[in-house]
């Protein structure tokens, strides 16, 4: 196990016509604590891979070093990191059984055969492979064979490190919940520290202590899940996590007081006067309600989400959603709009809002 820092690290894969370097990761400087669970959350394109690839030794990056503990990897091959990855699709010897693919890491790396057999059996057991462990690989359905390849990744009792490359992807949707909460049990009994990269909010959130949000090559928040949902530091963080995401509405100050739709609106982080910048309000559907005397707004739709209803309105000429409790009253055609001011917040070009500084 080692603890994992990143070190003023970048990364291009080419230069433009002008000398310019155009960033698929932008300058990191983050750390992962030996033996934590974290996940690398973002959409298609936004660095994660390209990130893992480098601390896995794959691609050497452009600036900044790599630290296991203390010791700089960044010269290093992937084999000299002694790291384990597993990848988006299922890599297996078909022709092997599933013991012997398991038992492949151990045997490579010269492990004598009288320890192998019960560190292939402990890690079968923990993957549910037990049964299975004299099949050829061949046989085995798609999840199945996902499953050898999470036990491989985990089989070395001596890595420093265990990465998961979208893991997932190709499992079916009741398996992918079954497995997401077997990587959780794995972590936390033989305490390795593993990241996980994925553009699933839902993944991340449930397998990580930590996690950390990128969008166009750099890092935007890093934090629990509750931090996460509770107080995004920036709009993409709001709009990316939470089912549906979080509203985020025009906004004015007016003597220290935030302006939206015509209407002073109390917030969790007041300014003192606008600066430079474009200002916005962000507020999750979770914490807007029908009130008496509030935002005067217009129904547009409600979509029935079992547990509860969402329900889509328009203000302003914006959109903002809320979530309303199945069996509470919907307002027929007209609303006024309500938010929490304890869960309010200002934003200034995309950041979240301090007293005259972005944040």
């Amino acid at each position: 196990m080692a603890k994992v820092t990143l070190e003023n690290l970048a990364h291009t894969y080419f230069n433009r016509a002008d000398g310019t370097a155009e960033w698929a990761v932008k300058r990191i400087n983050l750390q992962w604590a030996d033996g934590g669970a974290f996940a690398l959350l973002g959409p298609s394109g936004c660095g994660k891979t390209t990130l893992l690839n480098i601390m896995s030794g794959l691609i050497h990056p452009t600036e900044g070093r790599i630290l296991f503990d203390e010791r700089d990897v960044t010269a290093l091959s992937p084999e000299e990191r002694n790291i384990a990855q597993v990848f988006q699709f299922p890599v297996v010897y078909d022709t092997m059984s599933v013991y012997d693919n398991i038992a492949f890491p151990l045997r490579n790396r010269g492990m004598a055969e009288a320890e192998i057999g019960p560190r292939v059996r402990e890690i079968a057991e923990l993957t549910e492979l037990t049964p299975m462990l004299k099949q050829r690989a061949a046989g085995l359905t798609a999840d199945g064979k996902q499953k050898i390849s999470l036990a491989r990744g985990l089989v070395r009792p001596d890595v420093n490190l265990v990465m998961f490359d979208e893991p997932l992807t190709v499992i079916d949707p009741h398996l992918k919940w079954v497995l997401r909460s077997k990587l959780r049990e794995l972590h936390q009994r033989v305490g390795t520290t593993m990241i996980y990269v994925t553009h699933d909010q839902t993944e991340a959130l449930t397998f990580a202590d930590q996690v950390v949000v990128m969008n166009a090559g750099e890092v935007v928040q890093i934090g629990s899940p509750v931090e996460l949902f509770e107080q995004p530091q920036h709009t993409f963080v709001g709009h990316f996590i939470g089912s549906p995401g979080m509203n985020v509405l025009p906004a004015k100050i007016d003597n220290g007081k935030a302006i939206f739709a015509g209407r002073q609106l109390d917030v969790a982080n007041p300014v003192a006067a606008a600066a430079d910048g474009t200002m916005e309000l962000g507020v999750r559907p979770e914490f807007v309600r029908f009130v008496r005397e509030g935002i005067p707004a217009r129904i547009i739709n409600v979509a029935d989400a079992g547990r509860y209803r969402i329900v889509d309105t328009q203000a302003d000429g914006h959109r903002i959603k809320l979530l309303v409790d199945e069996g509470e009253e919907i307002p027929a055609g007209t609303a006024q709009l309500g938010f929490d001011p304890s869960q309010t917040r200002l934003y200034r070009d995309g950041w979240l809002a301090t007293d005259g500084a972005t944040s």
